[in-house]
């Protein structure tokens, strides 16, 4: 589905990868509905795109709260009358601890933003989306949901309910109008960890930063060209490719390349 004069919803829009997806959408010329419990971010991701004149709407929202979700969903489509396109791109990462030591309140958020905040968003958009004459779901999981990461297993595991709840979704809706895409990113250079309000000790940081980062522009820029393309997987980055294959043929090596390269013993 080409982006221009389309209306999209694209959470996570104050920054990272959201901010640059709704920088392209807006180049390209359609309108935005970002979504996003970072109000001062979507703000300015409202300032930079001034200069594409383009028609940006900010909702202040949190993905953790199914009520306020329904709320949103209701309100925008009142306002804006027609929504063509969702990108679930808003997402958080967990403390880097063993899943032993990681609280069940700090799990359970997790999987409400990742998963639940997408399947909220889905269920309530789908009966409309359904009758539009073309629309694009986008939901954007992981490499984490292909291989685990250790001190990420919870976040892995809301992302791959993501990759299979995007899968169920193609596989249904084949035979209408809506597309979908799922999207694999590996290591792309945002502010993930900032925002998830987590931190990560000095050594397994520094095993983390040798290995590429995709710039988030990029990033957008092929997302949305998966869409435009009606594109249904993109692996998103050289990282994601190899682990992609590496763990489906060596899944028990691939683990432990992983746990060496993150120097977790």
């Amino acid at each position: 589905m080409k982006a221009h004069g389309k209306t999209f919803v694209v959470t996570g829009g104050g920054s990272g990868i959201g901010r640059e997806l709704v920088l392209q959408l807006a180049r390209k010329g359609a309108r935005i509905i970002i979504a996003d419990l970072d109000a001062a971010g979507m703000e300015e991701t409202k300032r930079l795109a001034q200069s594409h004149s383009a028609a940006i709407y900010p909702y202040t929202l949190d993905l953790s709260d199914s009520h306020a979700i329904g709320v949103f969903a209701a309100r925008i489509l009142t306002e804006h009358g027609a929504v063509d396109g969702l990108i679930n791109n808003a997402g958080i990462i967990q403390p880097f601890v063993p899943l032993n030591d990681l609280a069940t309140d700090k799990a359970e958020y997790i999987m409400r933003v990742n998963f639940y905040g997408t399947f909220h968003l889905i269920k309530l958009l789908l009966p409309h989306l359904l009758t539009r004459p073309e629309a694009h779901i986008v939901n954007i999981s992981s490499m984490g949901a292909f291989i685990p990461f250790p001190g990420q297993t919870i976040y892995g595991a809301s992302k791959a309910a993501v990759k299979l709840l995007t899968e169920g979704l193609y596989a249904e809706l084949l035979q209408t109008s809506v597309r979908v895409t799922l999207v694999m990113p590996g290591a792309v250079d945002t502010k993930i960890m900032e925002h998830s309000g987590v931190s990560i000790s000095k050594e397994a940081l520094a095993g983390m930063e040798k290995a590429p980062r995709l710039p988030a522009s990029k990033a957008a820029e092929c997302i949305i060209e998966a869409m435009e393309k009606n594109q249904p997987r993109l692996v998103l980055g050289s990282d994601a490719r190899f682990l992609d294959i590496f763990s489906r043929f060596f899944p028990t090596r691939s683990i432990r390349y992983i746990v060496k390269k993150m120097l977790v013993k």
